[in-house]
């Protein structure tokens, strides 16, 4: 049975996103994600003025009066959250740990895809695939994939991003929307975001808290790598520990934003300390100038 605490978090998230999506981002949702194309709908007479392209002949043969397709917009798609819950997103100091603010992400983008008559769905990952949930529709569905993004309980620690991207390949048969939300403490996943980006309409979302790029001066401190264990002692009353740490935290920073521009992937930068609203509307506003 699952906790009232988590029950109640879920509750409020369902909320949140709900009131952000009807808001915010209902519109900017449709207007930026576009159906497969168009599709055949029905026949009916030739009218002046219409495109003498559509005549569909067999019909105008048979009936011996002109009759032309019509087609309509084939809207419905597949938006896929692939989750990061490696050890290292059970981390925060300001407001909420990552791991939380990334469900609250997979519930507002679950919750614009359904508000649309979209499927969504989840690939939760670490070195590992942890959770697959396959895409389907409503409210009840997107109340799943929040439930799985907070309450499951990973078995892995560490982050396998080309894993979890080879894995949506293969449980996906069509181009998706796909959003990858992670703090990006990986290595090697150029070729595989890129080879999936092809495939896909891919976003990259990631998700920082500010004391992975700026250290407090609180003296020495015992930190540890939570995805491997290893712990070590850090100096934090040292200017120049503190600025070599700051100025490491912005090269790996600097690197990632490249790397994303370099093949092509639209990125969201997320903080823990700074509401994510804006960072989402400005994905959109970039996102609709390029339609």
């Amino acid at each position: 049975m699952i906790p009232k605490e988590i029950l109640r978090t879920i509750r409020r998230i369902q909320i949140t996103t709900s009131r952000m999506v009807t808001d915010v981002f209902a519109g900017h949702y449709h207007s930026v994600f576009k159906g497969r194309g168009m599709e055949f709908d029905e026949v009916r007479e030739y009218q002046p003025g219409d495109d003498i392209r559509s005549i569909d002949w067999n019909v105008t043969a048979r009936t011996g009066q002109p009759f032309i397709k019509k087609f309509v917009e084939e809207r419905e798609l597949t938006v896929m959250l692939l989750l990061d819950m490696s050890g290292s997103s059970y981390f925060g100091t300001v407001n909420q740990l990552k791991s939380r603010l990334g469900a609250e992400l997979c519930a507002l983008l679950a919750m614009s895809a359904v508000r649309n008559n979209d499927k969504a769905g989840l690939i939760a990952f670490t070195d590992r695939i942890e959770k697959f949930v396959p895409p389907a529709k409503g409210l009840g569905h997107v109340l799943r994939i929040v439930r799985e993004a907070i309450y499951h309980e990973p078995e892995g620690k560490g982050t396998d991003i080309p894993a979890a991207l080879e894995y949506l390949n293969r449980v996906t048969n069509r181009r998706t929307v796909a959003f990858l939300i992670s703090d990006f403490h990986a290595d090697d996943y150029k070729r595989p975001l890129s080879i999936a980006n092809k495939r896909h309409d891919l976003a990259a979302m990631s998700i920082t808290d500010p004391r992975e790029m700026d250290l407090p001066d609180i003296g020495i401190i015992n930190l540890e790598d939570v995805e491997t264990g290893k712990g070590f002692l850090v100096d934090t009353s040292s200017r120049v520990v503190r600025d070599d740490y700051h100025r490491n935290a912005e090269r790996i920073f600097d690197e990632r934003q490249r790397l994303f521009r370099s093949i092509n992937v639209d990125h969201i930068d997320i903080r823990t300390d700074i509401p994510y609203t804006r960072e989402l509307y400005r994905f959109f506003r970039m996102r609709e100038r390029r339609v």
